[in-house]
């Protein structure tokens, strides 16, 4: 995808293969915090339980759009870089469709001051150290607290990538 630098060691996933895709984008910091947000009390998978940045690879789309095209619908920031590839997992939600899921530390654009949030989807948000990942282990059970891994491993990777400005 044009514009959207992909670190050398990455192996993106064929995602037309079939099955059914999620990404994860997490986004650190000058400070070396992580983004994270809430999703909404309503929310069919994983009610109010804090998330970071992703969702459903649609058909036809490669990971960098849909890591592109999640991170503006749910921050309102530009994609620039997918830095590392930081965990893969296979979850399997009520409905019974096993999820494929890829999380990135990715590079973003934007006034990380004010992300926009989507509407009817995610409630707050928070920006996350290694001394808060507490925060992200809320009322879910303890077998799903995978979102605090994925944020401790982003948090890592971006102290120890050189990062291009």
């Amino acid at each position: 995808m044009t514009g959207i630098e992909i670190a050398e060691d990455i192996v993106l996933p064929d995602t037309g293969d079939g099955r059914c895709w999620v990404v994860g984008a997490v986004v650190v910091d000058e400070r070396g915090r992580a983004f994270a947000q809430r999703r909404s009390p309503d929310r069919k998978v994983f009610p109010h339980c804090w998330d970071v940045v992703g969702g459903h690879v649609e058909e036809g789309e490669a990971v960098p759009e849909a890591l592109a095209r999640e991170v503006a619908e749910e921050t309102g920031w530009r994609l620039t870089a997918i830095e590392a590839e930081l965990f893969r997992l296979v979850w399997t939600p009520d409905d019974g469709v096993p999820r494929h899921e890829v999380d990135y530390l990715v590079r973003v654009e934007g006034d990380l001051s004010a992300p926009r949030l989507e509407p009817g989807k995610h409630t707050e948000f928070a920006w996350v150290g290694e001394d808060r990942l507490d925060l992200l282990r809320d009322h879910r059970d303890p077998g799903e607290y995978f979102i605090a891994d994925i944020v401790r491993l982003g948090l890592r990777a971006a102290r120890n990538r050189p990062r291009a400005r």
